[in-house]
């Protein structure tokens, strides 16, 4: 019998996660049965999203429901297995628990591929979310094209750093909108923006416009209020805004947050706006992350991880999220890569 640690579900939040609102349970897994996986889980995924996972909103999928064990994206290794398709010591990342170990018959998990001169949590951090959503937000909802103008919000982010490097990638001219200074001077310096952004540095549509006179073509949004709505101001007739996230709004409580206050901007601007979420493309994930994974080996697509080590520390880790506490893509180590 194997034991392991897992997060339950237990009190719903206000609006910050609170101290109660997950509860860190041990119990004793069932023995395999036939089709069935042991999995031991290496990194959980954290992102943004998963406050919504919390609440009582409509939302695109099933929210989780008190009393039931945390959800997340996780990459584990398959340790014992009654089911070829997950042949023991091979990867499976997925939409699993925030658990050490975990029984499946593989549902919602494909496997992944070991791929020489990335370590693992490098290619999970970026092949599993951050990388698929960037590329799905620019090709198929932005429809960029060389030479475009692309406003990224939270550039910082996960997502943010994969976008503005891929927009690059296919020749367009890149801003960045974040939060901080050192942020700001990352993105230009390394991650290679054109320009960066911050927000908490003066009136935004101003610094917008300073950078962006003619405007913008495709706006990569992830936050929402008024952040969306400098972006909205400063939009090129005929522009695209991809909704990717809406981060500032995700611990309303009753009260929402109003706006966009200047959608009239969509009729001026006649802008197209369009949302997505990315696991309606599950079905080409191995395309898009053939392409990703080619240029992170060929150097040309970087990542930077903010790693939280221990399955115990996932609650508190999750809202760094929220206050703008992390840098790069947000993982928890669950057990070693070895």
């Amino acid at each position: 019998m194997t034991q392991t640690r897992r997060w339950y579900f237990v009190n719903r939040p206000k609006h910050q996660i609170e101290p109660d609102t997950l509860e860190l349970r041990t119990e004793t897994l069932p023995e395999l049965a036939e089709g069935e996986l042991l999995l031991r889980t290496l990194y959980l995924s954290l992102d943004a999203t998963l406050r919504l996972w919390l609440s009582e909103w409509d939302l695109y999928i099933d929210p989780v429901k008190l009393g039931d064990p945390m959800k997340g994206f996780v990459v584990a290794e398959v340790v014992q297995s009654r089911n070829p398709a997950f042949p023991v010591g091979s990867l499976a990342a997925g939409l699993g628990l925030w658990s050490e170990y975990i029984v499946t018959d593989g549902s919602g998990y494909s496997p992944m591929p070991r791929l020489p001169g990335l370590p693992i949590g490098d290619a999970f951090g970026t092949l599993a979310i951050a990388g698929p959503t960037a590329y799905v937000g620019l090709h198929e909802i932005g429809r960029i094209k060389p030479g475009d103008t692309v406003l990224v919000t939270a550039a910082a982010g996960a997502v943010g750093v994969i976008t503005g490097q891929l927009a690059k990638i296919h020749d367009c001219r890149v801003i960045g909108v974040a939060g901080g200074a050192d942020k700001c001077r990352w993105l230009k310096e390394e991650v290679g923006y054109d320009e960066v952004i911050d927000y908490k540095r003066g009136n935004l549509v101003e610094q917008i416009q300073a950078v962006a006179p003619d405007g913008i073509d495709v706006l990569f949004e992830n936050v929402g209020g008024e952040i969306l709505d400098a972006g909205l101001t400063c939009m090129k007739n005929f522009g695209t805004v991809v909704i990717c996230g809406l981060i500032s709004s995700y611990n309303d409580g009753a009260e929402r947050t109003p706006g966009p206050y200047m959608f009239r901007n969509v009729i001026m601007r006649r802008l197209r706006i369009e949302g997505f979420v990315i696991l309606d493309y599950v079905d080409r994930y191995p395309e898009y992350q053939q392409k990703l994974a080619g240029w992170m080996l060929e150097g040309k697509l970087k990542s930077r991880l903010h790693i939280v080590d221990g399955l115990e520390n996932a609650q508190e880790a999750l809202k760094l999220l929220y206050t703008s506490g992390n840098t790069g893509k947000l993982m928890v180590r669950v057990g070693s890569e070895h």
